[in-house]
């Protein structure tokens, strides 16, 4: 594998200020809030109003970013915004913060890998360091998951929620972030989480085109659940790491009894492991960087820990990352 040359520096998040609990969700459909903690681990989500949208929020995770760290932006030269859930097929949301955060030589681009869409773009940011073409990269992974959400549908409208995370990528060859990596895909089973708008698919059963996330949840725990604990070994053996050296495990935060079996499957502590869907849902792209927010704003990350992060999801697609944190 070629030595990384790229170091993670700087993180914000932002998350909407309305707040969907379980008990407002108890009179929209027919569900409690003891049967959604029970199956999923969620208590609320965040939800965007009218009017805020994907590169709303997307900004907002880069502006609590330079609150917090000593950064520009001016200088960025790459933008990278994971997201499913763009203002307008076109423009990218990416052209969007490029042009609401006034960066002015940056190229800029939307990346869509569903809820493995955060560790993919770190991936492509790493690389395009690594190999010399850029220096400065902002990855995003923003959504506004609730504006394809179907509230009459009491399997899915429990899950999802808004909200968002940046973090700045940048050239650095004495203590690079990016130890390891693995990804792969099964779209023949795309069919399990999609959402969609148009008349044509290659799917042979019937698809909703109501342009809703639509999900077979079952199909989705099983293909997680057997898949995700044989890529975490990939990327440790890549890095020829073991997983007891790994001092958090972040994954996407889809549902904490699939987190739950993850780590009983492959015999790793939960108390070592980080999510954000107790208070945001699943959010998608957004949760593996709201999750290393959470953990670093409780004391939790530290410069020197290695961590375990693994994105996994719509496609089916996933991606596991091995990084060292130093900010």
């Amino acid at each position: 594998m070629i030595e990384s040359k790229a170091r993670i520096t700087a993180i914000g998040a932002y998350v909407p200020e309305k707040k969907l609990t379980n008990f407002d969700l108890e009179i929209m459909v027919e569900t409690n809030d003891e049967w959604i903690v029970k199956r999923t681990g969620i208590k609320e989500r965040r939800v965007a109003h009218e009017k805020e949208f994907t590169s709303d929020i997307a900004c907002m995770s880069v502006r609590n970013l330079l609150e917090r760290y000593d950064k520009t932006v001016e200088d960025v030269d790459m933008i990278i915004v994971c997201t499913i859930t763009p203002d307008f097929k076109t423009p990218s949301v990416a052209s969007l913060v490029q042009s609401k955060l006034g960066i002015k030589h940056a190229g800029a681009i939307d990346l869509n890998a569903a809820c493995a869409g955060f560790t993919y773009g770190l991936h492509v940011a790493n690389g395009l360091i690594t190999s010399g073409l850029h220096k400065k990269i902002l990855v995003i992974g923003a959504e506004t998951l609730s504006k394809v959400t179907d509230y009459t549908d009491r399997t899915t409208c429990i899950l999802f929620g808004d909200g968002g995370g940046a973090v700045l990528v940048e050239y650095d060859e004495v203590q690079p972030s990016f130890l390891s990596y693995y990804l792969m895909s099964e779209g023949e089973k795309g069919n399990h989480l999609y959402c969609s708008d148009l008349s044509n698919h290659i799917f042979e059963e019937k698809i909703n085109h109501s342009g809703k996330i639509v999900q077979n949840g079952r199909e989705v725990y099983k293909w997680s659940v057997s898949t995700v604990p044989t890529g975490m070994q990939m990327v440790m053996e890549k890095a020829s790491v073991s997983l007891n050296e790994v001092d958090w495990f972040v994954p996407h935060s889809a549902n904490l009894r699939m987190i739950e079996s993850i780590c009983e499957k492959i015999e790793f502590p939960i108390e070592k492991t980080l999510y954000s869907l107790v208070d945001y849902g699943n959010t998608s792209s957004a949760t593996i960087p709201l999750s290393l927010n959470k953990g670093l704003l409780e004391g939790n990350i530290q410069n020197g820990h290695k961590l375990l992060l693994y994105g996994f999801g719509g496609g089916l697609a996933q991606a596991g990352l091995l990084v060292k944190w130093n900010l």
